[in-house]
């Protein structure tokens, strides 16, 4: 009786150790890790990922712990830089940039019981998921104001690397150029880099010194504003408001709000409904939209511009649609017959330049 009496005891001290160690882990917060491609500045791409981390660390509190590694060049110093991360107790870890793709795969096949996130790549596994902001629908709607400020009908456009992505952008702002200004156009430099302050700035310079008056771009720094601030020209913000460092020369930003998804993903982790999914969402969805509108846009083109992005919200305007003339590439060929509209799949498979663009995709 008296073993019978004791092992019964032993049973329930170790229910009641298991119950307290189950608690104790329900109570730990959910660690998530951000690496990021650029230090974190004041305005950019990082900065917009930095403000989403702090957005996503305020709703949920004490049920997310967060971290952020700044400043990690694509290649194998990311890949050394993951493997510390998921080595260290990171349950979820975001890596926002395209060149991050194929570290975190390598990564996670080491670390199945790590979720990963990678912004902007498209390759996707059990525990690896995708997504991506539709930068391109706000591209078109700062190629209106752009046309409508523009006195010379050039653009200029400061480039990074040629992947779809930036195809997109290019392409979209030169059709809502052209959706004002049929015969606008839009000059190309590419620096194939992301972060290159110096050259970013030479590329501005040599735009406005031919016919450029208004400029845009796709690199992290707010370099191409500061030149524009500084030849009295315009310039279209990218990632964030950039107003402070030029303020007279921007035209409107164009911005992206990572807050609300970094929150839904870390909420899916914590609940067990967490799914390696690709998520591209836009202006509909709060992740993309137009703002920071500055003194060289007049009201009836901020009007004209806010009115368009309603649109596009419901759905009524598709950058990448062709009404009754097709949509040419800038060598003639068609890429959109007239009355049709791009799919997804093939807006993300982008391998051309739009009529109007003065360039060519680097070889």
């Amino acid at each position: 009786m008296f073993k019978k009496t004791h092992r019964l005891a032993q049973l329930a001290a170790a229910l009641l150790l298991t119950s307290s160690v189950g608690m104790t882990s329900a109570a730990q917060p959910l660690k998530a890790a951000f690496v990021y491609v650029t230090p974190v500045l004041d305005a950019g791409w990082t900065r917009q990922h930095e403000d989403g981390r702090k957005a996503m660390q305020a709703a949920l509190g004490a049920q997310v712990q967060t971290k952020a590694v700044d400043n990690v060049a694509e290649g194998a110093d990311a890949e050394r830089v993951l493997r510390d991360l998921a080595a260290s107790g990171n349950q979820l870890i975001f890596t926002t940039s395209f060149g991050y793709m194929e570290p975190t795969l390598k990564v996670a096949r080491d670390f199945l019981n790590v979720k990963f996130e990678n912004l902007t790549g498209y390759k996707r596994t059990e525990n690896v998921a995708t997504a991506n902001a539709r930068h391109y629908e706000g591209r078109y709607l700062s190629g209106i104001a752009a046309a409508r400020a523009s006195k010379t009908g050039v653009a200029g456009f400061v480039a990074g690397f040629p992947i779809p992505e930036v195809l997109q952008g290019i392409n979209a702002f030169a059709l809502g150029m052209r959706s004002v200004n049929p015969k606008a156009q839009v000059r190309v430099i590419w620096l194939n880099n992301w972060f290159d302050p110096p050259r970013e700035r030479e590329a501005a310079m040599a735009l406005f010194n031919q016919d450029v008056d208004v400029v845009a771009f796709q690199v992290a720094s707010t370099a191409v504003m500061q030149a524009a601030q500084e030849r009295g020209k315009m310039a279209i913000a990218f990632h964030s408001d950039m107003r402070k460092v030029a303020p007279e020369a921007q035209l409107l930003a164009v911005t992206h709000r990572w807050g609300k998804y970094y929150e839904q993903r870390a909420r899916a982790v914590l609940d067990g409904s967490w799914k390696s999914q690709d998520f591209w969402g836009g202006v509909k969805d709060g992740m993309v939209g137009v703002e920071g509108f500055g003194p060289k846009l007049s009201k009836s083109a901020r009007d004209e511009v806010l009115m368009r992005e309603k649109q596009m919200a419901k759905g009524q305007l598709v950058p990448f649609a062709a009404g009754k003339q097709a949509v040419r590439d800038n060598t003639g060929a068609v890429r959109i017959p007239a009355g049709t509209s791009l799919t997804d799949a093939q807006i993300l498979e982008m391998n051309w330049l739009a009529e109007g663009v003065i360039g060519a995709l680097p070889r």
